[in-house]
């Protein structure tokens, strides 16, 4: 019996590591058309979730934990999209569900620093090295990886267009969340929206909520449950419009309500120097946590 239990659990993780790889390059290959689609930014402002939500008398839920550091979520978006996000959260109120906003806009320097987030950037190298069998991987493959994971290039960076918002759904009733198999931010290969290895209580659960986000005119990353934009590049390609997208990587002054271009959407936020840097930390946060122990 304990030579069956364990071959079961070999081959799930075998089965597991084959999947989280898959996944790993087909979003790779979606960066891949994202970077050469054409945007014509359209300049439109931003406008405040929060404020929306109580204006329009729904009840909606926002985080309250920093992003990266001491910096604060801003839970703003594009003008026009705010609209839809209201009435997400008005068909979600009337099915008896509270929709809870995770975040919303991010500068390049929020994005920048949430990339190498020690929490985060741990467990994305983590998961390259359990992916190519226990060995340390290249800073061009951690690179690859945090492309997909963690947006390291403005350009598909939707949170940086003001056109995305990680969201959560709790009950209105008492105050669950309506689980969709793992916590908002997991990074492992349940992370994808239709994961095969998570319940079919969750996958239902994130099938509905992305149907009620789709039906107003979002887009679901597939490799993110928890993401969801529309009016970008990742939005035009995932729902097949070829026209040119409205909204392009942007710098936000909140004074103005001004949206300027970003100078060189293509350039990536940490350089390959970078990434091999927090490679060497997160190694060395690593060996303190086993001395420690």
């Amino acid at each position: 019996m304990q030579a069956n239990n364990t071959m079961t659990t070999c081959t799930d993780e075998v089965a597991r590591r084959a999947y989280w790889a898959e996944q790993m390059q087909l979003g790779y290959e979606l960066v891949q058309q994202i970077l050469p689609f054409e945007v014509a930014e359209c300049g439109e402002g931003f406008a405040s979730l929060r404020d929306a939500a109580e204006t329009a008398g729904i009840e909606m839920l926002f985080s309250d934990t920093k992003i990266a550091g001491e910096l604060d979520r801003v839970f703003f978006m594009r003008e026009s999209l705010v609209q839809a996000v209201m009435d997400v959260g008005r068909d979600m109120n009337q099915r008896g569900w509270i929709l809870k906003i995770e975040d919303g806009y991010r500068s390049l320097e929020m994005q920048g620093s949430l990339v190498r987030k020690p929490e985060l950037f741990d467990s994305i190298l983590k998961k390259c090295i359990w992916e190519i069998g226990g060995e340390i991987p290249s800073a061009e493959f951690v690179f690859r990886r945090a492309i997909v994971l963690i947006a390291n290039i403005p350009k598909i960076g939707t949170h940086m267009s003001g056109s995305a918002i990680d969201v959560s759904v709790f009950r209105r009733d008492e105050g669950s969340e309506v689980w969709r198999g793992r916590p908002y931010l997991e990074m492992s290969e349940q992370t994808p929206m239709r994961s095969p290895f998570v319940d079919e209580d969750s996958l239902r659960n994130r099938l509905e909520i992305t149907a009620m986000l789709e039906a107003r005119g979002f887009v679901h990353f597939p490799f993110e449950f928890w993401h969801f934009n529309q009016g970008d590049a990742l939005g035009n390609i995932l729902s097949g419009r070829a026209a040119p997208a409205r909204f392009g990587p942007v710098h936000w002054d909140p004074r103005t309500n001004r949206v300027t271009p970003v100078d060189d959407p293509l350039s990536p936020l940490n350089p390959l120097p970078v990434i091999e840097r927090e490679i060497a930390s997160a190694l060395q946060r690593a060996t303190d946590r086993v001395v420690v122990v």
